[in-house]
């Protein structure tokens, strides 16, 4: 009887019960049974649907945030040199205006601050707004106070810069913790923020990939509503394919996964990338950080090279990176077929055929790639995270911690 705790949650939230796997609702339904002393499901339904405050309660247990600061380092390097893009026609009018949704615990929405304070912008120029269905973790988001497991990768300097120790964590300086607004909204309501201006940037990452076709279309027309006709929409990885399916155009920034809407002459044609404004001076570039995981960012052309097969194997690899990243997902898996017919068996090459049928939702074919990468490359990081979030979400935890913990010995042994 689990289907009517999943088709609640479909209406109110979107979400598609697959892509979190079954095993995580009846979980949460089991856990909010307990909490509401309900003898069994019928009881616990009975109450559900006489309770709003419960129906938030089993969306915060279902809803399991997993963030972390700067993940996908390169958005937020993008995001800096696009922000002094469009200060000057700005005019000092306004401040920018930047919209971080889901928020979840505010690891995105510091980050984006953070990234804006080191590219060199005054704290005056800019303000960033957060927005999440679940209060309980805004509520975490508004005390700024955060563990070891929201800062992960080799670089941490900004913790140094804009975090103080305490006894439970770090807690965020009033400088960055200042500048985000939080509010509580659902991205299913089309009336969302429909008091506010429109935003510069939009960021709103892996969360497309929960919905079905008809909800994604439906978020995504919101999202559009929310941001400037000549604003910038920062999204996953794995949700590039939708938006150039929707009629937006990609940045030329590699792995930031940013799109604009694209121009009225361009619609009727496959949009090409637009080539940004080279960015001026002051702005540095965030130092690289570690793929993020689950769902890390797609890798770089030179994290793929091997030496030792020449430099016609580096440009191949190369060219299948810049497919992909612009959204061309169909080219991408043919330069992957001519490279493995061209190079013979590659950890690299099948990686990238597991991440493509990932995005295309073929969970079978990619589950096959991922495992394909790792016969040949045992500690293929990007693999294993990819493979270890795919079993998650079909329901097989104990296959995905496995793989976790596969990862986190291959770290260790090269700490």
């Amino acid at each position: 009887m689990i289907e009517r705790f999943e088709t609640l949650l479909k209406v109110r939230i979107g979400l598609e019960a697959e892509s979190v796997g079954r095993v995580v609702i009846e979980r949460a339904v089991r856990q909010r049974m307990g909490a509401c002393g309900s003898r069994d499901e019928d009881a616990y339904w009975t109450t559900l649907n006489a309770s709003p405050g419960e129906q938030q309660a089993l969306v915060e247990a279902v809803v399991v945030p997993e963030t972390w600061f700067f993940r996908y380092p390169e958005s937020f390097a993008a995001l800096g040199r696009l922000a002094f893009e469009r200060l000057p026609e700005l005019a000092g009018g306004r401040p920018l205006r930047i919209l971080s949704l889901p928020c979840s615990t505010g690891e995105e929405p510091f980050s984006i601050v953070m990234a804006l304070l080191d590219a060199g912008l005054a704290p005056g120029l800019f303000q960033v707004d957060a927005v999440d269905v679940s209060e309980r973790v805004l509520e975490r988001a508004r005390q700024g106070i955060y563990g070891r497991n929201s800062f992960r990768g080799d670089d941490l300097g900004f913790r140094e810069r804009y975090f103080l120790p305490t006894g439970e964590g770090y807690a965020l300086t009033r400088q960055v913790g200042a500048k985000v607004r939080f509010m509580r909204g659902n991205l299913l309501d089309p009336g969302l923020l429909a008091g506010e201006a429109p935003y510069d940037f939009v960021f709103c990452r892996n969360l497309l990939i929960y919905f079905d076709r008809p909800t994604q279309s439906a978020v995504l027309e919101v999202l559009k509503r929310l941001m400037q006709r000549d604003g910038a929409m920062f999204i996953g990885p794995a949700e590039a394919s939708l938006l150039s399916q929707q009629g937006m155009q990609p940045l030329a920034y590699p792995q930031a996964f940013v799109f604009r809407h694209a121009p009225p002459q361009a619609i009727a044609r496959p949009a090409k990338a637009r080539v940004p404004v080279a960015a001026p001076t002051v702005v540095a570039p965030l130092p690289s950080r570690a793929p993020a995981r689950p769902r890390p960012p797609l890798p770089k052309p030179e994290q793929l090279k091997d030496a030792s097969e020449g430099a016609g194997r580096d440009a191949d690899l190369a060219n299948i990176a810049s497919l992909a990243n612009s959204g061309r997902s169909e080219d991408a898996r043919a330069a992957c077929e001519a490279f493995l017919n061209a190079h013979g068996p590659s950890a690299d090459a099948f990686y990238w055929l597991g991440l493509l049928s990932d995005v295309a939702g073929k969970v079978d074919e990619a589950q096959d790639n991922y495992r394909k990468a790792l016969y040949l490359q045992p500690q293929h990081a990007e693999a294993l995270a990819h493979l270890a979030a795919l079993l998650a979400a079909r329901g097989d935890r104990a296959g995905a911690q496995r793989l976790q913990q596969r990862a986190n010995r291959g770290l260790n042994n090269h700490g």
